[in-house]
């Protein structure tokens, strides 16, 4: 294959706005130039030019003057409940190929509710929850406690700590009231599932054509050919876990990443590997993602480890060593220089670029 003109899109920490009132966390899930620089190197060891453009109103212009064969697209944008949909609208707009889901994918998984409905709607198993607009608003008699309190629409562990977890309801009010004050977006309330946090990384696209649909029956086949699963991963907080009160908090996440305790692969049996790829893989279909994407789940300790699918995550962390999808990678002999052209291949594949 000839070299390619690559421009990598991301929204750098170092040039986030800075605003009053803004929470501690409210760019955490930007990124890095360690990790600009780190995959800008892996794609360079093909031969391929690379150019970093950050994905900011400046980001039209740009691409004009440096008229890229394909965008590696990491952006996370920085405003608007469909931020991380935004950058791959211009794309579409100026029909410029780039890696990874669509608008209307990242417009979906950045809602928690909105997927959480599309999940329920096609019989895979989500926590049952309700979405907060108000701090007052009465409690659906179908929940009860303890409830677990997030924002809507944030990643990277952003709004999580130990104070979500709630346990009565003037422990709900409170949170919800924070978090709807903080983040200024509503709040999404889902029964709190006890067990241990698994994650499931894939690098691929279904083989064409399938539907936004599952099979109807249980009869027909699971479609996961042209995906490739990667290692289960358990993220165990050893000796953090009592401070995050068993939580992936953003803390966790962000400041003891090099600290934690993960388990890869997850000490689970072949048949719950099978059941969680598959679940991975009807996920990914269902919300229309393309060459790469991560699944959490929750296995509930309660119920002999039945899996519940927490969200799913089309841009997952790209971070040498840290990232879920990395460790992930690594744990099946992927280096992370190979991870990002995995993905680059898959989206040069769908342009028919290869």
């Amino acid at each position: 294959m000839a070299p390619l003109n690559i421009a990598i899109l991301a929204n750098l920490k170092k040039n986030a706005p800075l605003l009053p009132g803004m929470p501690a966390d409210y760019w955490a899930d930007l990124d890095s130039e360690h990790t600009l620089e780190a995959i800008a190197e892996a794609i360079r060891q093909r031969e391929h030019t690379v150019t970093f453009l950050e994905g900011d109103a400046s980001l039209c212009n740009r691409l004009w003057e440096v008229k890229p064969d394909i965008c590696f697209n990491i952006c996370e944008g920085h405003f608007g409940d469909s931020r991380e949909a935004q950058v791959p609208a211009v794309l579409e707009m100026l029909r410029i190929p780039y890696t990874g889901s669509k608008v209307l994918t990242l417009a979906l998984a950045l809602d928690k509710p909105m997927t959480k409905r599309v999940l329920s709607y096609h019989g895979l198993p989500t926590p049952p929850f309700q979405v907060f607009e108000r701090a007052d608003e009465p409690l659906d008699p179908a929940l009860t406690f303890p409830l677990f309190v997030k924002p809507s629409r944030q990643g990277t562990g952003m709004g999580i700590s130990a104070l979500s977890i709630v346990h009565d309801k003037p422990q709900l009010k409170t949170q919800v009231a924070y978090l709807l004050e903080a983040y200024q977006e509503p709040v999404l309330v889902e029964q709190f599932i006890g067990g241990p946090d698994v994650t499931i990384g894939m690098v691929g696209n279904l083989v064409s054509p399938v539907a936004r649909r599952l099979p109807e029956d249980d009869e027909s086949p699971r479609i996961v050919r042209g995906l490739r699963f990667l290692p289960p991963l358990e993220i165990g907080l050893g000796d953090y876990a009592q401070e995050e009160a068993g939580l992936y908090t953003y803390h966790a996440k962000v400041d003891l990443a090099d600290k934690l305790n993960y388990i890869c692969p997850a000490p689970l049996t072949s048949d719950q590997v099978e059941e969680l790829n598959w679940l991975a893989a009807a996920t990914f279909r269902i919300t229309g993602c393309l060459d790469v994407a991560r699944v959490d789940f929750r296995l509930d300790e309660t119920e002999g480890g039945q899996p519940y699918i927490l969200e799913i995550n089309p841009l997952p962390g790209l971070s040498p060593g840290i990232s879920d999808l990395v460790i992930e990678a690594e744990a099946s002999g992927i280096s992370h220089d190979q991870l990002i052209n995995l993905i680059l291949n898959q989206a040069l594949k769908r342009y028919g670029l290869q």
